[in-house]
């Protein structure tokens, strides 16, 4: 693990926004078991993502979830499947637990 300090300036080129999950499948293709994901941000549109969520989360149960994710990455080949958005989970080895709003809140909202 990396704690070198960051500068306020490399926090803020970070463009984590809440959006929520539209759609949910099981990643077939993917090396590791995988959700594809459609997100919706709002105002920034829909974006997709491959999440290893399988562990604490059935697909039918994220439909409808907010969720924090990383918008600004460049778009990232897995497999047959180009995920265009980072979402933010705590690690605990393989198991992910979802980064979300406590309550309801406009999809696209930036993360401070």
């Amino acid at each position: 693990m990396n704690n070198s300090p960051i500068s306020w300036n490399d926090f803020d080129k970070i463009e984590m926004r809440v959006g929520t999950i539209e759609q949910a499948e099981v990643f077939e293709k993917a090396h590791k078991p995988a959700y594809q994901l459609v997100i919706n941000f709002g105002g920034l549109g829909m974006k997709k993502s491959s999440a290893q969520l399988t562990k604490n989360y059935q697909a039918s149960e994220l439909i409808g979830k907010q969720i924090v994710a990383v918008v600004n990455f460049p778009p990232k080949q897995i497999a047959n499947f180009m995920s265009e958005c980072l979402v933010l989970g705590a690690v605990d080895g393989e198991f992910v637990t979802l980064l979300s709003p406590t309550l309801p809140i406009k999809n696209g909202l930036r993360i401070a």
